[in-house]
């Protein structure tokens, strides 16, 4: 079942995000009370109207007295890359080049091969993003029910990255705080995800999605 969605879809699911966050009682986007993760779906071209939606739905929750924490996954991966040593760098640029020069694929596969330990894995990108949270919940002084962990520019990551590992790997690290990850890709079924409509679909999701 592939979503093809327009832009009164992305007002339909941050509205519906929105009023489950807001809900009496608390934050209602997972039916598990210790599984605090929800997916947001949307088709890769309405990127920019999405940002948009979830600005205003921010400053709408700013407003209320919540707290909101962004944190873009390609800028945490640009920071990794940028710590790398120059030197190492180039030399994987040439190599992917030169790999590219006789066969695309080659050339993609390296470079998979040589970033994956940055992405995936419980040290890649996952630690990072426990790390922001972490340093948000420091340095703030949070109310646990008005409190919104977004992770977003997953799109820059592609065709590198597989969401639901990252979830698997920061669950239980999040002090049980409601964490929405925007996916832009397509919704095949219930549970399968398909990332920027491109990978094959992945079927390991236990979150609720909006789509």
């Amino acid at each position: 079942m592939t979503n093809f969605m327009d832009s009164s879809s992305i007002d339909r699911i941050v509205d519906a995000i929105k009023t489950d966050l807001m809900a009496e009682g608390g934050a209602k986007i997972s039916p598990m009370r210790n599984y605090q993760f929800a997916i947001a779906v949307y088709s890769p071209d309405k990127e920019f109207k999405m940002r948009q939606k979830l600005r205003q739905m921010r400053d709408e929750l700013q407003a209320a007295g919540w707290s909101v924490l962004f944190v873009s996954l390609f800028q945490l991966f640009l920071d990794r890359l940028k710590a790398m040593e120059p030197s190492y760098l180039e030399m994987m640029i040439a190599r992917e080049k030169s790999l590219t020069a006789r066969q695309s694929e080659r050339g993609l596969n390296y470079l998979k091969e040589k970033l994956a330990p940055e992405i995936e894995g419980q040290e890649g990108l996952a630690q990072d993003v426990i790390n922001k949270i972490e340093e948000f919940v420091r340095s703030n002084k949070l109310a646990p029910e008005k409190t919104l962990i977004l992770l977003g520019r997953t799109g820059g990551l592609y065709p590198f990255f597989r969401s639901s590992g990252l979830l698997r790997y920061i669950d239980g690290k999040t002090g049980n705080l409601p964490v929405i990850l925007l996916y832009p890709g397509e919704r095949q079924d219930i549970s399968s995800l398909s990332f920027m409509g491109e990978q094959p679909a992945d079927r390991d999701y236990r979150p609720r999605i909006y789509s």
